[in-house]
């Protein structure tokens, strides 16, 4: 499995001990991330889409916007590529483009495979969380939006959020907008989240780090190893 370390910076050692909460201010620098238990690196990718043989050598996050990708495309599906790694028993998929990681969820999480799918969607907020596992979708909220729940165990996640002051003990009740405890509720969502399924994540994924990268959809401009 290809593993994930550090680039070495303060500020990157220092935001890697935030496990995945980060995330909340990734913004438009990724489409998606997609967590996955269960499986190694190169089948999420097969699961997601890719064809083994369209593995490129492995590049940094900041190289992905050196390639030809084409989000919209008139008539057709637009470009969709991702970064694979494995960090801590988890495997995940940093997603570009038009990714797939939202339509194939239950297929990425069938025979007993764990995925959480985070989207940040700073373009149609709000950013969007769910769990599956074993080809269902288990749970899933809006961050910010908690309170609206779907999945057939919506209420799967609702201690976690009542422990981080995002909801009220009632599971529905936000906490008070503005009031110290709540304050940068994506953040503490994330956090939640996180720590329930031990995600991490470090930040330099989007920066220097190397990782392997596969077309999920569309033709797209890698340079194949």
């Amino acid at each position: 499995m290809i593993g994930v370390v550090g680039d070495g910076s303060r500020e990157a050692e220092e935001r890697g001990g935030e496990g995945i909460r980060w995330l909340a201010d990734a913004g438009g620098e990724l489409t998606g991330v997609v967590f996955a238990r269960g499986v190694p690196t190169e089948e999420l990718a097969r699961r997601m889409g890719a064809d083994p043989a369209t593995v490129t050598r492995p590049i940094s996050g900041r190289e992905i916007w050196d390639l030809d990708i084409e989000v919209y495309r008139p008539g057709d599906d637009g470009d969709g590529v991702i970064r694979v790694g494995e960090a801590d028993g988890w495997s995940f998929a940093i997603e570009y483009g038009d990714s797939t990681g939202g339509e194939l969820l239950t297929e990425i999480a069938r025979e007993g495979v764990e995925v959480v799918h985070f989207r940040p969607m700073p373009e149609q907020p709000p950013a969007l969380l769910d769990y599956a596992r074993d080809g269902a979708v288990l749970c899933g909220f809006g961050l910010g939006q908690e309170r609206w729940r779907w999945g057939q165990e919506p209420d799967l996640l609702v201690p976690e959020l009542v422990a981080a002051n995002v909801l009220e003990a009632d599971g529905v009740t936000p906490c008070a907008p503005g009031s110290s405890p709540c304050a940068g509720v994506r953040r503490r969502t994330l956090g939640a989240v996180g720590r329930r399924f031990g995600l991490r994540l470090p930040p330099a994924v989007l920066g220097e780090l190397r990782l392997p990268a596969y077309v999920v959809r569309g033709r797209p401009g890698l340079e194949l190893r």
